[in-house]
């Protein structure tokens, strides 16, 4: 059956987790997408891949950008969604129920609804968010079709429990490489053990202290963590190479070359460093008029964001970004993914009228 794009936000949530699209297969799910909102008269539809964008041109002031990705990490035997109640709380359970169909399912329902809105409105579904930056629906659009970005403020519909979450912490990753000397263990000292030698590394890393850091009244808490570590040949032979591999989540307020520099010169001294990822944050540009606006409108106080999501793509640009979707983001990718019916309504209430 085709989207009902009538129907609840609830309902449409359903619908739409049911269309597996696992990243690299969302082409179904845009499909879908696309040719619901071809239906409507008041949409100028593009397609890019499987990234769907949706404008409107009244001619307006000024123009908002509302997104969401359209894929899922790999489901795990949970999926067809179901409906159940925990603790007097009905919730919709399955894969995508927080991360993040029901966000993408409140714009849809909102894209189609909205034909008059106070603001000229460009709705992106987007591609390949779950899967390396470069494969990313929004990146792409950013290098061959940057125009259709534009905007004066944009709304990502990641999962914030129905908050709003500015900006975002920006994220590192790295290795942390020592070097020794193959040996039988029988007579280790004849080599060298390279995974003695990470022991500064570790130490370092268990004695850091990260900081809170203020930026534009928000409080964003930094993290630094050793993720991942390998090395080793055999059961009887000292190792020759061992590898930390290290996330720094940083603030906003850090660029993203201030912030490897920091990390260079914390561990360079301890062992090679190879840089394999490092994306910047995102300022939450809470100062900007339609950021106090949607915040007057949907009567909350805004909150950091401390991972890393696609409103620094937008930040990038120059547009103020927050984060408002519903689902508690500790689900997020978990098995039991399961988001509270009434976030949802709240969610699609609150940008209803703001949008209005």
């Amino acid at each position: 059956m085709p989207l009902d794009l009538t129907t609840t936000s609830i309902e449409l949530t359903r619908q739409i987790c049911d269309i597996e699209s696992v990243s690299g297969n969302e082409t179904a799910l845009a499909d879908e997408i696309e040719q619901a909102l071809e239906r409507m008269p008041h949409l100028d539809v593009l397609r890019d891949g499987d990234l769907v964008v949706a404008r409107t041109h009244l001619g307006r002031a000024r123009r908002v950008v509302i997104a969401g990705h359209i894929d899922t990490v790999p489901v795990n035997r949970n999926l067809p969604t179901r409906f159940e109640t925990e603790d007097g709380v009905d919730y919709l359970w399955g894969r995508g129920t927080v991360d993040m169909k029901p966000g993408v399912a409140v714009a849809l329902k909102l894209a189609a609804e909205l034909a008059e809105p106070s603001v000229d409105l460009t709705w992106l579904f987007y591609d390949h968010e779950e899967v390396t930056s470069d494969l990313n629906g929004l990146a792409r659009l950013a290098r061959t079709r940057p125009e259709l970005l534009a905007g004066d403020f944009a709304i990502l519909g990641e999962p914030s429990n129905g908050a709003v979450e500015g900006g975002c912490n920006g994220t590192m990753r790295f290795d942390v490489v020592t070097r020794g000397k193959r040996a039988h263990s029988a007579r280790g000292w004849m080599g060298e053990n390279a995974i003695h030698k990470a022991a500064p590394i570790l130490d370092l890393l268990a004695a850091f202290e990260p900081e809170t850091i203020e930026v534009d009244g928000l409080a964003y808490r930094e993290q630094l963590n050793a993720v991942l570590a390998s090395g080793g040949v055999a059961g009887n032979v000292i190792p020759d190479e061992f590898r930390v591999h290290v996330n720094y989540r940083f603030a906003p307020s850090r660029s993203a070359d201030q912030a490897e520099a920091t990390m260079r010169g914390l561990f360079e001294p301890l062992g090679e460093f190879e840089l394999k990822d490092l994306s910047p944050g995102a300022r939450p540009g809470l100062d900007d008029p339609l950021a106090q606006e949607f915040l007057a409108a949907v009567g909350l106080e805004a909150k950091p964001k401390y991972g890393w999501t696609d409103v620094a793509r937008f930040s990038a640009l120059g547009i103020p970004a927050v984060n408002f979707g519903p689902g508690d983001p500790s689900l997020a990718h978990a098995d039991d993914e399961r988001v509270p019916l009434a976030q949802i309504t709240a969610c699609e209430d609150a940008l209803r009228a703001w949008l209005r």
